[in-house]
């Protein structure tokens, strides 16, 4: 995955490679959609395509730029337009937004920016947070974009393969792995380049020992709780989760359909796909979730869980990914979008964790039975909305999707979403009771 994919380097020539190649993905996300796309229709879960790259380049803009260098905003209204702390969601379809030309303009005005001021000043350790920050929130915004695609049913960008993962050949998705009860400890440490506020810091937490399933519950899992009638079973359904399925009328996963045949079909952007037995559940939200478990006897992990079955180092110790501290590749990872999509879950065993966990990082985002919560002594970093104003109202997700970079990711990364979301690309996997 070469240097475009490096992490942790204080390199400032290495982290410009970096943000170019950000950005090279954030516009071919945006260049060939239409005018209509640009905007696109009025949804609680998806902003305007136009408003999610304007607000990219504002917040590079904001805190490397302005925060940093001193200099005056791009144009005077840029906050009004992009500032998603203070610009109300539900709102934004009523923009006149920047043309189209003008946003590039401005992407390229923030980037040349960055750039000017990592050649000026490559060892200053605050410049070099704020533009670490930025490339985070960037990557994170690509990811972004592809479920706004999806959501929507466009078409994927030219450097997201077509076609599906699943091989047709034999695989065995089922069985669990022990994990030892004791002390573990959770969180990132101070010797990472950069991390956000809600890793921080590394904790001691005393687990129970526990049995966690090898690998991610599939769609054939899924599809036998659909068929056995789960999403009418009212005693697999918590209170909220009844009230969200009777909400959104759910009566099957978002994306699936019946054919003709029976045979379940689902939405892959904008065409329709057999199932993939044997690749993760994808598009499945937290409710579901749940609702899946208590049908088959089983339950969430826990955060605190998922992070121990993930960086367990015998002897002792913590790993930094499920396999060791080597930086993530093609053989243990199915990140960066490349392939198109998941894997099955039986693949890239280079990349088991040492408790015998698979694919624990990649292929699709993992819920928690945990609420997002700070960690002990929290404190807030200098982008103050990231973390502190969603904590109590979101569920965690650990180990990034087939659609994450992998140059951001490590076994203490919590990404949060409210449990209502399944246009992310979510699936889970299982512990014994």
């Amino acid at each position: 995955m070469g240097v475009r994919d490096v992490a942790r380097s204080t390199d400032a020539a290495q982290l410009i490679a970096c943000l170019r190649d950000s950005r090279e993905r954030l516009l071919a996300l945006f260049v060939d959609l239409t005018d209509d796309q640009l905007i696109g229709p009025k949804l609680d879960i998806v902003n305007p395509p136009i408003w999610e790259v304007g607000h990219v380049a504002w917040f590079h803009e904001r805190w490397v730029l302005r925060e940093f260098a001193g200099r005056a905003p791009f144009r005077p209204d840029c906050d009004a337009f992009y500032d998603s702390a203070a610009d109300v969601h539900h709102e934004r379809w009523a923009r006149c937004f920047p043309t189209r030309e003008s946003t590039l303009e401005y992407l390229t005005y923030v980037l040349e920016g960055i750039t000017a001021e990592l050649d000026a000043h490559p060892d200053d350790g605050r410049l070099l947070y704020f533009a670490r920050l930025g490339l985070s929130h960037e990557d994170m915004h690509v990811e972004a974009m592809l479920y706004t695609r999806q959501t929507l049913g466009i078409a994927p960008p030219a450097f997201v393969a077509r076609g599906v993962s699943d091989d047709g050949g034999e695989h065995d998705a089922r069985g669990d792995v022990e994990i030892p009860g004791g002390v573990y400890t959770i969180g990132a440490t101070p010797d990472e380049a950069f991390v956000h506020d809600n890793e921080k810091w590394a904790h001691d937490v005393e687990l129970a020992p526990f049995r966690m399933a090898r690998h991610a519950v599939t769609q054939a899992q899924f599809a036998e709780f659909v068929d056995a009638g789960g999403y009418a079973s009212d005693g697999c359904w918590s209170d909220a989760g009844l009230r969200w399925r009777a909400a959104a009328q759910a009566r099957q996963p978002v994306y699936w359909t019946r054919a003709s045949s029976g045979a379940w079909r689902r939405r892959a952007f904008d065409r329709e796909v057999a199932l993939e037995p044997q690749l993760p559940m994808l598009h499945v939200n937290w409710f579901e979730a749940e609702a899946f478990c208590a049908w088959s006897g089983r339950r969430l992990p826990t955060e605190y869980e998922w992070e121990a079955a993930a960086a367990l180092q015998p002897g002792g110790g913590k790993r930094r990914y499920p396999w060791g501290a080597t930086m993530p590749t093609e053989d243990t990872v199915q990140m960066n979008f490349e392939a198109g999509g998941c894997a099955p879950v039986d693949r890239k065993p280079d990349g088991d964790s040492s408790a015998g966990c698979r694919q624990m990082l990649g292929n699709v985002w993992e819920w928690t039975a945990s609420a997002f919560e700070p960690y002990p002594g929290f404190e807030v970093d200098p982008y103050r909305e990231y973390s502190a104003p969603w904590f109590g109202t979101r569920k965690v997700l650990r180990g990034g999707s087939w659609a994450t970079r992998c140059r951001g990711i490590r076994n203490t990364w919590r990404n949060f979403f409210t449990p209502d979301r399944r246009d992310i690309w979510s699936g889970f996997r299982t512990c014994a009771r």
